[in-house]
């Protein structure tokens, strides 16, 4: 993978902001699945997302136009989730169970906004998002779940879908391995992960950061 310089990083910044997405071709988004696969594999997504207390995975993040940066991703519930970027990219992103937080470490700015006006609020509140507002996806493969997640009443929060794969040692039996993020400007942006690690030991402390800014305030 290209190790990004910051420039080259700057247009990966928009959709950070907007939910960390990923991309599948809008044909896959719009087509239904037969209710019969819907009723059941929803059930087993809300059930796999919900049994996951804690996990860390490597992750790869690529934007519209092909540009791609690294991190890893740590997750804990109820609602806290990290994303620490690679070398070079002076970047992060963390939600405290309440906010989401996007720290640029290059300008000293903090960009707040709450977890659910967010598309990632499927990933840290799947009993919310993904059971009232998800729909499930045709798929090529048996062995694979993909969820689309979008509030029609709230365009402006964008879209998630969540993409598993039957795997008998993850929680729930499915295994996260990618999602996609749709905003409400049509900007695409594609997260895979690998290397998922579950039940890990995560401090509370993992969903803090450093506040570049000259205040001393700190996130609530």
């Amino acid at each position: 993978m290209n190790i990004l310089s910051f420039k080259t990083a700057k247009p990966i910044r928009a959709a950070l902001a907007l939910g960390l997405a990923a991309a599948l071709p809008a044909s896959a988004i719009l087509a239904p699945a037969p209710v019969e696969a819907a009723a059941g594999d929803l059930d087993k997504a809300v059930a796999a997302l919900r049994g996951i207390s804690t996990m860390k995975a490597d992750f790869v993040q690529t934007d519209r136009s092909g540009q791609s940066v690294g991190g890893v991703m740590t997750l804990k519930r109820p609602g806290k989730i990290r994303f620490e970027y690679e070398k070079g990219v002076p970047l992060l992103v963390v939600s405290n169970g309440k906010s989401m937080y996007m720290v640029d470490y290059e300008v000293n700015q903090v960009q707040r906004w709450p977890i659910k006006n967010s598309p990632l609020g499927a990933l840290l509140d799947p009993s919310r998002d993904v059971k009232a507002y998800g729909k499930l996806l045709p798929s090529n493969h048996d062995d694979v779940v993909s969820i689309a997640v979008r509030d029609p009443k709230r365009p402006e929060f964008g879209a998630i879908t969540l993409i598993f794969a039957r795997d008998a040692s993850a929680p729930g039996g499915l295994r996260l391995t990618h999602w996609v993020a749709l905003d409400a400007q049509n900007h695409r942006t594609t997260v895979r992960l690998r290397n998922q690690r579950y039940g890990v030991s995560v401090a509370d402390s993992a969903f803090t950061f450093r506040d570049p800014r000259r205040s001393s305030r700190r996130p609530g």
